[in-house]
C-alpha cells in the first residue's frame, strides 16, 4: 500500500461522512491521539500523521482529541500547525462529534482508545480509520475484532501484527501495512538544540547519540504519571539491566576511541536520564567519559529531533527515536529483545532488516 493509496482511502471515506448539503466544504477528520507526554516517541505518533494529513490532504479541518497534551506539547504541537483544534473539555468534544466527519485512531502499540472509538461509532454512526497501530495478541477480544471489522481501514504498521489480525478474524474492507506516524514527525526547535549543543561543546557531525532503557517501560519511574511498580517487571528490569547496557557501554567506547567522536547520552522516556547516569556514563574509563555528555533533563520531540538531525547518528535500545531519525534521513541502529512487542518487526517491512 503506497502512501498515495493510503491517503485516498481516507479521502474517500472522509467525504462520504460528510452530508450531502455540506460536500462542498473541506472534510473535517477528528484524530484521536497523544496517549502521554512521558515519552518523546508517543508524543511523536501526533505530529507524524498530522504532517502525512497535511501534505496530501490539505484541504481538510483537523480537529485533535488527546489523551495527553501537557508538559510543552500542546504548545509544540500549536507552533507546527498553527490551524490545529485542540478539543478540550465535554462541549468541544461534543461539537467536534457534531461538526466532524470522520474519526481517525492514530498511531499507537495497539488499538489504544477502543471505547472511544465505539462511543464514536454509536453516538454518530459515521465512519472511522485506523492508522499505524500494532496488534498484540493480549489486546486482543471480541470488542476490538468488531470495531477493527467495521473500520473503513486498518494499517497496520508490522506485519506480524497484519498476519495477526486476519487469523483472528478481522475482515475490515482495507487492511494494509502503514508505517509508524512517527517516521513522518517533523517538528523542530533548532534553537533549544543549538543552544544545549553549544553549553557543552557539542559540533554538528561529530557526535553521536545513545539512548539507553528497561526492558519494560517503568512507569512507576515516570515524573509525569502516578503509576504503582509492577515487581514482576521491575525484577526483570534490573536482572537484565546489566546484560543489556553492557554492549552499548562497548559501543560508546569505541565510538570515542576509534571514530574520535563524542558521545550524547539522552532520553526517549523519563526514566531513561537516571538509567544513563547509572548503566552508561558512571562506569566509562575516564578517558572516554570525558568525550560523553550526559544529559539530566527530559526533553520534547522537537528539541530531540532537531538534535538528532545535527548528530552523526543514533544507536541505544529505544525503537521511536531511530523512528525520527530513519524518516529523516539520520543514521540509526535499533537494539531489540524479545519483551519488545511485534512493531521490532517494522524494521524488516520496511526494507531495514539487518
Amino acid at each position: 500500500m503506497t502512501r498515495n493509496q493510503f491517503v485516498k482511502t481516507i479521502c474517500a471515506s472522509a467525504v462520504a461522512g460528510v452530508e450531502r448539503g455540506a460536500a462542498a466544504r473541506a472534510p473535517r477528520i477528528l484524530l484521536r491521539s497523544s496517549w502521554q507526554v512521558a515519552n518523546i516517541g508517543d508524543v511523536a505518533h501526533t505530529p507524524g500523521v498530522l504532517t502525512l494529513i497535511e501534505r496530501y490532504i490539505p484541504e481538510a479541518e483537523v480537529r485533535l482529541w488527546p489523551s495527553h497534551v501537557g508538559h510543552g506539547a500542546d504548545e509544540m504541537l500549536r507552533r507546527r500547525f498553527p490551524k490545529l483544534q485542540i478539543v478540550s473539555g465535554m462541549e468541544a468534544l461534543t461539537r467536534a462529534f457534531e461538526e466532524c466527519d470522520f474519526l481517525l485512531h492514530g498511531s499507537g502499540p495497539w488499538l489504544v482508545a477502543p471505547a472511544d472509538v465505539e462511543r464514536w461509532r454509536a453516538a454518530t454512526g459515521k465512519p472511522y480509520g485506523v492508522y499505524g497501530i500494532s496488534l498484540p495478541h493480549e489486546f486482543i477480544n471480541p470488542k476490538v475484532i468488531a470495531l477493527l471489522t467495521e473500520s473503513r481501514f486498518v494499517f497496520f504498521r508490522d506485519s506480524v501484527s497484519m498476519a495477526l489480525a486476519r487469523s483472528r478474524g478481522v475482515a475490515c474492507p482495507v487492511m494494509e501495512f502503514g508505517p509508524d506516524g512517527a517516521f513522518a514527525a517533523d517538528v523542530r526547535d533548532d534553537a533549544a538544540a543549538k543552544s544545549f549543543l553549544a553549553s557543552h561543546h557539542l559540533e554538528p557531525g561529530r557526535f553521536a547519540c545513545c539512548i539507553p532503557r528497561y526492558r519494560h517501560a517503568p512507569g512507576w519511574r515516570f515524573q509525569s504519571v502516578q503509576r504503582p511498580v509492577v515487581p514482576e517487571l521491575e525484577k526483570r528490569n534490573q536482572d537484565m539491566k546489566e546484560h543489556d547496557h553492557a554492549p552499548l557501554r562497548e559501543a560508546i567506547e569505541r565510538v570515542v576511541r576509534e571514530l574520535k567522536l563524542k558521545v550524547l547520552l539522552c532520553p526517549e522516556d523519563e526514566s531513561q536520564m537516571a538509567l544513563g547516569k547509572e548503566m552508561l556514563y558512571d562506569p566509562l574509563p575516564a578517558a572516554v567519559k570525558s568525550a560523553v555528555v550526559w544529559r539530566e533533563d527530559f526533553w520534547l520531540t522537537d528539541e530531540a529531533l532537531s538534535t538528532y538531525l545535527l548528530s552523526a547518528g543514533l544507536f541505544g535500545n529505544e525503537m521511536h527515536s531511530p523512528i525520527m531519525c530513519i524518516g529523516n534521513g539520520v543514521p540509526a541502529i535499533v537494539c531489540r529483545w524479545e519483551e519488545q512487542t511485534s512493531k521490532g518487526f517494522m524494521w524488516r517491512d520496511i526494507g531495514l532488516g539487518d
